[in-house]
This record gives C-alpha cells, structure tokens and sequence, in this order.
C-alpha cells in the first residue's frame, strides 16, 4: 500500500482480507469478465457466437490488468468500457464478441449482486460462530444471579446468562434476517438498457410468436449458469430496494451488536466492574494514564455500527431517487456504500467474536454488588409475606420504605447494607414473619423467576437453527 495517498480504513484498518478481496477492484473486473464470458456462452448455445471465441474468452478471465485498464479509462472516462477494451485486446479470437446486446448495467449490477452474494455468505459464517460462542457462555452462566438494572439503577436480579440471552436472542433473529436477504437475491439479468430485452431480441431473431418464450428461455440458461434468479422486471437497473434491504439487514446487526458493546462498557467501569473485555499482557489503556484499561474494543463496535447505522438512509435515497429508467445519481455513492456497509458489519462480527472469546466475568464483584443491592428487590417479596400472614399493607408499606430509606443512606455513606438487619431487628415485621423466613425472602438469588431455563432454551434454540 501506498501511505503517501489516502487510504480508507477499510483498506487495511477495519474488516477481514477475505472482504476486502471481495470488494476488491481486482475480484470486480474478474466478475465483469466472467459475466461477459457468460454471456458468450449462452449466446454460443444460441448459434450468436461459436465456441472457439467463448474459449479464447474464458482462458483469459484471470488475465485482469488494472494500471492499463485505468490508462485507457483517463481517456475514454468509463471503467467498464476500459476494461473491455483491455479484455478484447488479450483475447485476439473472442474480443470482438464481447458484449454483445448488452448495456453497463449487464455487467456492473449482476457483479454487484455476486458481490453481496460472496459478502453474505462471509457475514453469515462470523454471525453463526458469534451465536455458538454466546450459546456456550449462556449455558455457562445460566444460573449465576447478577444484579438487573433499569434506567441504569439497581433493580431486581437476573442471571449472566439471561442477560446474555437478550443479546443473542437479537442476534439470532438478524441471522434469520441476513439469511432471508441472502436467500431472496436476484441479479438484474440480461435485459438491457431500459429493461425491456430487446437488443437481445433482436440478436435472438425472435419475431412476435416467439419473443416472449426466446427471451425468457435465454435468461433461463444465463441465470442457471450464476446460480441466481434474475428480477422478471428491471430498468436499466436492478430495483435498489433490493441494496436498502441486504443493508438494512447489515445495519441491524449492527444494532445488536452495538447494544452489547455499550453494555460491556458499563459493565466494565469501575462503578460496577462485573465484566470487562480483555485486556492484552502489553495493552496501553492510555497515553496519558498508564493505569487505566479502556473498553477499546467495545468503543469500536459502537463507533463503526453507529455509522453503519446511517447507511440504509443512502440506500433509500437511491431507491427512491432513482427516475424513470435510470439515473446515474447513485452511481458513485454505491462504490463505498456497499463495500464500506460489509466491511463495516464484518469487522463488528471479528470484535465483537474478541470479546466474547476473551470476556472477562468477576464473579466475586457480581456477588457483592448482589448482597449490596439484591436485599432491595426482596422488600416486594416481603410486603407480600407479611400481609398475607396478616398484616395491614399501607402501615406495612410504610414501615418497608422507612428501612429501604436508611439503609440507601448508609450505603451512600460507603458501608455494607444494612437492610437485612434493619429489617430481621423490627419486631412488627418479626411479630408476622419469623426472622429466618425474612431472611430467606430477602434472599435476591431466590428471586430470578425462571431466568435460568428460558435461558438455557434460547442457547439450545440457536443450537438447533443454526
């Protein structure tokens, strides 16, 4: 690489080298020229072309020369004719039939959909391998009572593993939803520049008995030979909702993980400090502050997926911006949305698959943030107990609150709760429950409902699905 010049993130910072040879300029010239040969293949088959030009065609797919082919394009300023140009100068027998019948759009949106097909497939395979790791430490922790909070305040206890059930719960679902995307993808075919066929009409022969069935006959074999269908009705463009939904989809994922990233951030402060991503032997927190042990990772998650985030409103825009049968204003805008959008979502997969393989649980400072708080969530518990053996609620209540209120103080002041004692010593709670059963209800590691099985069903669901 050259550092003398800008280079995206993308280009060696963020993202896998499998995605990026996805969405390299070298793979992209390579599917341009295996769809010509396509193409020619199936025109071949039509009597268009004869076999040797479609041989000499396909023994030069590889031959791909980037430098040349972005001389000639200073030139003529169109990429894809440059690189015509340079395949039919290396292919002396079968240059002259490429492209035959066809418009850019031929060649570059059935490219772009074999890209999205390649980047799925590689999104698909990091997403079932997150959702192995988080079934296992589901499992894992299942029954470990930790402290549940709402608006960022301590409030009943849950258990690790039903908190990391929430996560992977989501994510299941965007693995359905990538898979959906995947599964629905549809090339533009052969139609050329409106959409309508009929330049390869005309090439076929075809006379008005026939046209429709010669056409249809003609995609058949061309999509037979991709291995994807093509859309029964195009422009000169396939429809782009179909990029506002593969990102949208991308840009859920993103959702998912950013929500268990901002949580492992404030998981990790010492406030609570339950759990923590790892942190390398050599690993500098800060430049200024040796001590400190930054949640780097989780930062990046949520920084990257905040700005995959903003990518399904650019492709709504080329939707629905798109006029009559085409307009080139989404053109440049799709040469980083869509290799940007994978890159994205696969570097958040390859952390966020850090994390989980290295998370960092503290099990003793989840216990004591328990004894700490979980006393609180049992004063409900409590008040139900003694009124049912007999006690009046609202004086009850009252009392409960005044306890819960002391001991909140006392804690505020650094020492242990209280609560227990405060609540064991009063003889009017005592008088109706005797203290060992108020002890016991205070219990918050009692109070997890059935936390723990729904947990353990949601990690054998992803085992079973994916």
């Amino acid at each position: 690489m050259n550092f003398e010049t800008y280079l995206s993130p993308f280009s060696w910072r963020y993202g896998s080298p499998e995605m990026r040879q996805v969405w390299s300029e070298a793979n992209k010239r390579r599917l341009w020229r295996y769809l010509w040969v396509t193409l020619a293949d199936v025109q071949a088959q039509f009597g268009l072309v004869n076999t040797e030009q479609v041989a000499d065609l396909r023994a030069h797919i590889e031959d791909v020369d980037v430098s040349h082919a972005l001389e000639i394009e200073e030139v003529i300023h169109h990429d894809l004719m440059a690189e015509l140009q340079v395949f039919a100068e290396q292919a002396g027998l079968g240059g002259g039939i490429l492209h035959l019948g066809a418009t850019s759009a031929d060649i570059e949106d059935n490219a772009d959909v074999l890209r999205m097909r390649q980047s799925l497939d590689l999104i698909l395979d990091k997403t079932t391998g997150l959702l192995r790791l988080f079934a296992d430490k589901i499992e894992r922790w299942s029954n470990t009572p930790v402290m549940g909070y709402t608006h960022l305040q301590p409030a009943e206890p849950t258990t690790l593993g039903y908190r990391l059930a929430g996560y992977a719960q989501d994510l299941l679902a965007d693995w359905e939803a990538l898979h959906q995307v995947r599964t629905n993808l549809r090339c533009k075919g052969f139609k050329g520049a409106v959409g309508t066929g009929a330049s390869y009409a005309e090439l076929l022969g075809a006379t008005d008995e026939n046209r429709a069935q010669l056409l249809e006959e003609f995609e058949r074999r061309l999509a037979e030979s991709l291995g994807l269908p093509f859309y029964p009705v195009t422009t000169q463009t396939y429809p782009r909702k179909q990029d506002y939904s593969v990102i949208s989809a991308l840009a859920g994922l993103g959702g998912t993980l950013y929500k268990f990233a901002l949580d492992i951030r404030i998981l990790q402060s010492p406030a609570i400090a339950e759990m923590s991503e790892p942190f390398g032997e050599h690993q500098v927190g800060s430049s200024a502050m040796p001590f400190k042990r930054n949640p780097i990772n989780a930062e990046k998650i949520d920084s990257l997926a905040r700005c995959l985030a903003q990518m399904p409103r650019l492709a709504w825009d080329n939707a629905a911006h798109s006029l009559l049968e085409r307009t080139l204003d989404d053109s440049a805008n799709r040469r980083t949305l869509l290799p940007e959008s994978f890159l994205n979502a696969d570097e958040l997969l390859k952390v966020t698959i850090r994390i989980c393989e290295g998370l960092q649980v503290d099990e003793e400072v989840a216990a004591r943030n328990l004894s700490t708080y979980g006393p609180f969530a049992g004063i409900e518990r409590l008040l139900m107990a003694v009124c049912k053996a007999g006690a009046d609620r609202q004086e009850m209540h009252e009392r409960l609150r005044m306890h819960a209120m002391q001991a909140w103080e006392t804690i505020r002041d650094g020492e242990d709760n209280p609560l227990i004692i405060l609540l064991t010593q009063d003889p009017e709670i005592t008088r109706y429950l005797p203290r060992m059963d108020v002890e016991t209800t205070l219990d918050a590691a009692q109070y997890l409902g059935d936390a723990p099985q729904r947990a353990r069903e949601l990690a054998e669901e992803i085992r079973r699905k994916i």
